[in-house]
């Protein structure tokens, strides 16, 4: 957490890369150019970093151990050409102007094709497939529905206005982000960290409390940092997901997904799966904690406890409701949510010092308080009494069911999915829940089989960190990886773990020299993030 805004300090080590430069004749998008660093005052890397398909590759050294690569790799050819991609109902007698399916069944593509023939229209119906992952077997995932192979964004709108004059919802699609085609021109941004030869250590950081959200290049000059990228995902301010920070349990986890776990100042890496339980008990009574520091009765990504709707499994970018909870909140939550309900307020030893018929009450240093919606509330009032202690148990379980000490040493931030196990490729598509349930796709396709820009962690065979970074989301600039081909990557450098973090508008590279490394894709620039990873040389951080 920062706590007082420091002026970023640049480490003499740390030299400008000129990225555009670097990056040869690839169209320029609109990213500003960097002034390029003196050729003279460039460390030579010991054991420069490589990708056998790269066309173009670039390194800095940013701190004795730690480099910064970038590399282009594909092209733009041919068979990339922007689309009209017509939605499709969900049901075969939904309205066509209201789709909102990007693919469905053959006889669905089959019925909305013929109804766009009849409007005059020649669309073409095809099918996509979904890649094998650890736990589901490839296949087909459904069909889709386009009309038309144009060569810019522009031709592809004005075909659009008509599809969607006929009667049609849909959108543009640029056919090399279909994830696709290994040969799809791609930016990116590789920061290797060895930690026998640097002195520093990985950290994760967040703004002034966890749900008052910065942006990476504020958060890390804050930190006087030598570089950092994205972390973990972010709905209602809230981190989904566990996370926990030196030590404190700061959010629960979405039950079984992936996550990382950083010790020894962050220079030992493990990828597991993890869990939590929490509990309050009172008395005889005992009750289950649903979450700590996010909106009662609201599960982004679902994976929680106590009969969510409509599943306890976890689902990536779905929203699950229970009527009945209890949330905990820190002091690192600024102002608790207000509502009906109960709430109780806790000192730092978990003694009641006041039982509230309504929430919102902050917590006090060092303790917190204790939200209940629902029939939760009604256990909540009944069994804390002012000046009593409650028991309140908090246990992380990595994938092997073992008890994680959270020590001060201990950060663990858990997103996913898995890319990398033993240096093997092993997606766990359906436990981590990228895997939609139920018969609409278009989640599945557009974030797990579609490109996109991504951001990864992973430690490689020599124990050396990696912070990789994608592009993403720009035609001509880079199409973005999905699941599987960032999972292709990190095992092509040799990395012995990998796991995926948040991506798509938040990914973001950082260096103190450079700025922000990469291009990112939201046209506003780099989001506000809940949390962020930073590198601190031996001489810094906090």
């Amino acid at each position: 957490m920062r706590k007082t805004p420091q002026v970023a300090a640049s480490s003499a080590a740390v030299l400008a890369l000129c990225l555009v430069a670097a990056l040869g004749a690839a169209q320029a998008t609109g990213a500003a150019e960097r002034p390029a660093a003196s050729p003279g005052a460039l460390e030579a890397a010991a054991e420069p970093l490589t990708l056998p398909s790269a066309t173009s590759a670039q390194s800095v050294v940013l701190a004795p151990g730690v480099t910064q690569t970038s590399f282009v790799l594909g092209r733009t050819d041919a068979d990339d050409v922007w689309t009209v991609h017509v939605n499709q109902p969900l049901t075969a007698d939904g309205p066509y102007d209201r789709a909102t399916a990007a693919l469905g069944p053959q006889a669905r593509a089959d019925q909305v094709a013929g109804a766009l023939r009849a409007k005059g229209f020649e669309p073409r119906v095809e099918r996509v497939l979904i890649p094998a992952f650890a736990d589901r077997p490839a296949g087909t995932l459904g069909w889709t529905v386009r009309i038309g192979r144009y060569a810019d964004q522009g031709a592809a709108t004005a075909a659009l206005a008509k599809v969607r004059a006929a009667g049609f919802a849909g959108d543009t699609r640029y056919t090399a982000q279909d994830g696709t085609d290994a040969d799809a021109l791609q930016r990116v941004f590789v920061m290797r960290v060895d930690f026998k030869r640097f002195t520093g250590r990985l950290a994760s950081d967040f703004g002034p409390t966890i749900d008052v959200h910065e942006k990476l290049p504020d958060l890390a000059a804050a930190a006087g940092a030598l570089a950092g990228i994205n972390a973990q995902w972010f709905a209602d301010k809230a981190s989904l997901g566990l996370y926990v920070k030196d030590g404190r349990l700061l959010s629960a986890a979405t039950q079984g997904r992936s996550g990382v776990r950083l010790t020894d100042g962050g220079r030992q890496l493990d990828v597991d799966t993890y869990t939590t339980r929490i509990t309050v008990g009172a008395g005889g009574s005992t009750r289950e904690v649903d979450g700590i520091n996010r909106i009662p009765g609201e599960i982004w990504n679902c994976g929680g406890v106590g009969g969510d709707q409509p599943t306890q499994h976890p689902q990536h970018d779905l929203k699950c409701t229970d009527e009945s909870e209890i949330v905990r909140f820190t002091p690192e939550w600024s102002t608790p949510p207000t509502g009906a309900g109960a709430e109780v307020v806790l000192d730092r030893h978990d003694r009641v010092t006041a039982v509230n018929r309504t929430r919102g009450a902050k917590p006090p240093a060092g303790g917190s308080t204790l939200q209940a919606i629902g029939e939760s509330a009604d256990w909540l009032v009944a069994h804390a009494r002012p000046g009593a202690r409650l028991r309140i148990t908090q246990r992380v379980l990595d994938g092997a069911g073992h008890s994680v000490p959270l020590t001060a040493d201990t950060t663990i931030v858990q997103v996913g999915p898995t890319l990398v196990r033993d240096g093997r490729i092993a997606v766990n598509a359906l436990a981590d829940g990228i895997i939609r349930q139920g018969e609409d796709q278009t989640f599945t396709y557009n974030w797990v089989v579609r490109g996109n820009p991504r951001t990864m962690i992973g430690i490689d065979e020599q124990g050396r960190l990696l912070l990789v970074v994608v592009d993403g989301r720009r035609a001509g600039w880079s199409s973005g990886l999905g699941v599987a081909g960032a999972a292709k990557l990190m095992k092509a450098l040799h990395a012995r773990e990998a796991l995926n973090l948040d991506g798509g508008g938040s990914s973001v590279m950082v260096t103190a020299g450079s700025g922000i490394v990469n291009r990112p894709s939201d046209a506003t620039g780099p989001r506000y993030l809940g949390n962020v990873l930073l590198l601190h040389s031996a001489a810094t951080g906090r």
